[in-house]
């Protein structure tokens, strides 16, 4: 079967573009892992960094050649050469052709502004500059794409000017134009209609590479498609210099899901979450929560009537399936829930549930009383399972408290604090006496709990706290006001939130530490159980 050509290709460019993020920086290691990710996804160019500028990109493309890509090519990226050198003098144009890869991607300025005030050169020197780097390229890569920096600018101040770098961009025989709106002020509207203008005025193949200072980079992106482009420059979770660039987790289900192009092929969609959490773990940045399509809220269903209508048919509250992008449903408990939420966790929790089981109203009755005390069980959904389960009479608690005692001590001013934890507690009928420091009080106390039933459940040995968080809760109470502690606990396999409400933060703690333990025992109870043959105090 013959092949058919891609109406639109995904350039990314987060190795490069989106390394100049504030807070963002790639070892060399992240950035050939990303490139495996982004080629698993369908990723069509990975413009990877600008091997003239750092060592670390350098090592990049040296150690890039030995990547296994199926789908993607990695591209080198630099500027048009110096004013005073000659392209077989510059040394970032030569540095790309070290690099070796299969594309290579210069830009070059289109805005008159920016040839007089940042390059300080002359306007038709600007041209031949792009003219005659293009050609010294295209000579030697086998596939050469050109950026014109700051274009909308450069064409709403001097159309003229700007569409004269383009035709020497061509001229120097660049495969594909890239339209940038590199200060991110241009509006929709305005990239659809100058773009365009602009492929009517010469026709050819055309790019886009927005950035998000307007807050409209994907909607840029989009108009640029509707207008006839034929390549979209991006970044996975929009990350960039100052308000990033445009965010291609949102642009490629908007192009597949919306607009009918295909973006990535096969299942790659379905990798998408996936992908966009494998890119913040490495920039070591946690997920926003709230991101379209991905984001853990992005699908998630809080108010009863909401919960009730999805039930029936997703389609009610949901524009695309959550699958489809590899996501998932999530259904909140919160004082906005109702018999559906219920009914809904008990599935998810694997529980029969009748609606017109008595139960049912009194959880939601029960739900809304705690959380009007402070609970908060939307990031909390473990505590909310053992609840449950309390309430229908499934649950066996593991171990019972007999007593704790908490000292935080600081003996003189210049000396450290010292915490210390004294626990008892019972399993079976056999008690457990030990005690254990820690850097702060709850620490303490979770390394005295730990230490206490480690040897009856040696599994709780893998459970590790990820996010420990506390929150005065408005009373007007002062330092007397109630807390509410919330833990996200893992254990390499799984994550699970626990919560605790009280006016005193140890006991709020207590309580959010006995349900993480708790939950872990309830979900691996088969786990390595030892008994002593004695009390140990």
């Amino acid at each position: 079967m013959k092949s058919v050509k891609k109406q639109v290709t995904l350039y990314d460019t987060t190795l490069r573009d989106g390394s100049q993020g504030e807070e963002i920086s790639f070892t060399v290691e992240d950035k050939l892992r990303i490139s495996e990710k982004l080629d698993e996804l369908g990723i069509d160019y990975i413009e990877a960094g600008w091997p003239s500028s750092n060592p670390k990109d350098l090592e990049y493309f040296q150690k890039a050649r030995s990547l296994k890509l199926r789908h993607a090519k990695i591209a080198a990226f630099g500027a048009t050469r110096h004013p005073s050198k000659t392209p077989t003098k510059d040394d970032n144009l030569k540095a790309l052709l070290e690099a070796e890869t299969a594309v290579v991607t210069i830009f070059g300025k289109s805005w008159d502004l920016h040839v007089h005030d940042a390059l300080k050169v002359g306007l038709a020197q600007n041209l031949e500059l792009i003219a005659d780097s293009l050609e010294f390229l295209k000579k030697r890569v086998g596939e050469v794409i050109y950026d014109a920096e700051h274009f909308f600018d450069g064409f709403k101040a001097n159309p003229e000017y700007a569409m004269k770098t383009l035709q020497a961009a061509r001229e120097g025989g660049a495969d594909l134009l890239v339209l940038c709106d590199t200060n991110g002020g241009t509006l929709p509207d305005e990239v659809e209609r100058v773009f365009r203008q602009v492929a009517r005025m010469m026709p050819g193949a055309y790019g886009i590479h927005c950035h998000n200072d307007c807050e409209v980079a994907v909607a840029n992106s989009l108009a640029a498609v509707r207008a006839g482009a034929v390549q979209i420059h991006g970044t996975i979770n929009g990350f960039g210099e100052r308000c990033g660039n445009a965010n291609l987790v949102s642009i490629i289900p908007n192009l597949q899901l919306k607009m009918g192009i295909e973006a990535v092929p096969g299942k790659g969609l379905t990798r998408l979450q996936e992908v966009s959490h494998f890119v913040n773990e490495l920039a070591n940045l946690k997920p926003d929560t709230h991101q379209p399509y991905v984001g853990q809220s992005a699908f998630a269903h809080k108010g009863g009537i909401h919960v009730s209508a999805v039930m029936k048919n997703p389609k009610t509250y949901e524009h695309v399936a959550p699958e489809a992008v590899g996501n998932r449903r999530r259904i909140l408990l919160s004082d906005l829930a109702g018999t559906s939420n219920i009914l809904q966790k008990a599935r998810e929790f694997g529980l029969d549930l009748d609606r017109q089981d008595p139960l049912v109203k009194q959880l939601v009755k029960d739900l809304k009383e705690l959380e009007n005390q402070g609970y908060e069980f939307e990031g909390a959904e473990a505590s909310f399972e053992i609840l449950m389960k309390k309430a229908m009479g499934r649950y066996k608690p593991f171990f019972r408290l007999i007593g704790f005692r908490v000292l935080d001590e600081k003996p003189t001013h210049d000396d450290p604090p010292h915490a210390e934890a004294t626990i008892q507690v019972e399993v079976d009928g056999q008690q457990e006496h030990t005690a254990a420091l820690g850097k702060g009080p709850v620490n303490a106390l979770d390394n005295a709990l730990r230490k206490a039933l480690e040897r009856f459940f040696p599994q709780i040995g893998e459970v590790r706290l990820l996010d420990y968080k506390v929150r005065v809760l408005p009373s007007g109470s002062g330092t007397g006001s109630k807390v509410r502690v919330l833990i996200e606990s893992g254990d390499g396999h799984s994550k699970w939130g626990t919560v605790g409400v009280h006016e005193n933060i140890i006991q709020a703690s207590w309580m959010a530490l006995v349900d993480s333990l708790e939950y872990k025992l309830m979900k691996d109870p088969k786990g390595r159980r030892k008994k002593p043959s004695s009390v140990r105090t």
